[in-house]
């Protein structure tokens, strides 16, 4: 063999092995256990909507599908885990929108929401409910905007952490209305329910709320995110509680490492749109808040580069920092 020819034969071995992995990934997709990690701590409604998902999900790909929560950090810690996962499409991220479009932001998460992750599936938009401990002495939003009025930097509001999409509600409601409402960010959504149910804040801006609005722990104001509340009977929408043209937002969606192979993202893009119309994962998402409807791959990525513009604003504008 000339040394030209061995050359040649040691670089075609290179590219055989440098193929492989993605032979493996893309051939008989999927082979194994997948890791949907979501990253925030259990109980909240992310986990939820995870464990919701994940059972069908297993079933659709006839696969183990086994919910890893990775909290802390307002969502960036669990979906940088992914971003830094081999991008064979056994790792996936279910993400709530704020961990992408207002706590990297907010935290300097390191990763780019846009260049660093392939939307694979969206779940639906987030409801989120304005609740209260039903001892304030408010019963509409409206009171409760002039009680925060007559007392300034009393009202204490809770969220699921720094950069999360309620903290984003909470600084945009603050400025569309002028009132002082202190910010209290606790490590997940349960927490900071469960801290409004006992009153150790007044206020609680979440959808895990909602099911605590139906069995009257907690007092509902307004919704925000949703078309409808059928569920919440006597809850307004946010725009007829008196704050119109709401622009802040949050959904759910499913994403991957950005260099996972295009058979595997469509693969996992089938297997949510199927998790999606499944009636029984619609009711149990429907109960936590998430209204489903199907949203094709580049109309997610406009979505989320619209709700970063929105978020930009209202963090610049309220100075807000991690």
């Amino acid at each position: 063999m000339t040394e030209a020819l061995s050359r040649r034969h040691l670089l075609a071995l290179a590219s055989l092995g440098a193929l492989l992995p993605q032979a493996r990934a893309t051939g008989t997709w999927p082979q194994h256990l997948l890791h949907l990690v979501s990253p925030y701590p259990p109980g909240g409604t992310n986990d939820l909507v995870a464990r919701a998902c994940g059972r069908e999900l297993s079933a659709v790909l006839r696969q183990p599908v086994v919910v890893d929560n990775r909290g802390g950090a307002g969502g960036t810690l669990g979906t940088h885990a992914v971003v830094q996962s081999a991008p064979d499409g056994y790792t996936v991220l279910n993400a709530s929108s704020g961990n992408l479009t207002s706590a990297p932001q907010v935290l300097g998460a390191p990763y780019d929401p846009l260049g660093d992750l392939v939307p694979v599936g969206f779940l639906g938009h987030i409801r989120f409910v304005f609740a209260v401990n039903p001892a304030l002495p408010v019963k509409s939003l409206q009171e409760l905007i002039a009680h925060a009025r007559a007392n300034p930097g009393k009202i204490n509001y809770g969220t699921a952490g720094n950069g999360t999409g309620g903290h984003i509600a909470g600084e945009y409601l603050r400025q569309r209305t002028g009132i002082d409402i202190v910010h209290v960010p606790y490590r997940g959504s349960a927490l900071a329910v469960n801290d409004a149910i006992a009153g150790h804040v007044q206020l609680v801006l979440d959808p895990l709320a909602g099911q605590y609005v139906r069995d009257g722990r907690l007092r509902g104001l307004a919704f925000s995110g949703a078309r409808s509340a059928p569920d919440l009977p006597g809850v307004p929408d946010i725009a007829t509680a008196g704050v119109p043209n709401w622009e802040a937002t949050n959904f759910y969606l499913a994403a991957v490492p950005k260099a996972t192979p295009e058979p595997v993202v469509q693969a996992l893009s089938k297997a949510y749109a199927a998790v999606g119309s499944n009636p029984q994962v619609v009711r149990e998402l429907q109960g936590l808040g998430v209204e489903i409807f199907p949203l094709r791959q580049q109309q997610i990525t406009e979505l989320l580069k619209s709700e970063i513009a929105v978020n930009n604003r209202v963090i610049e504008a309220a100075g807000i920092r991690g």
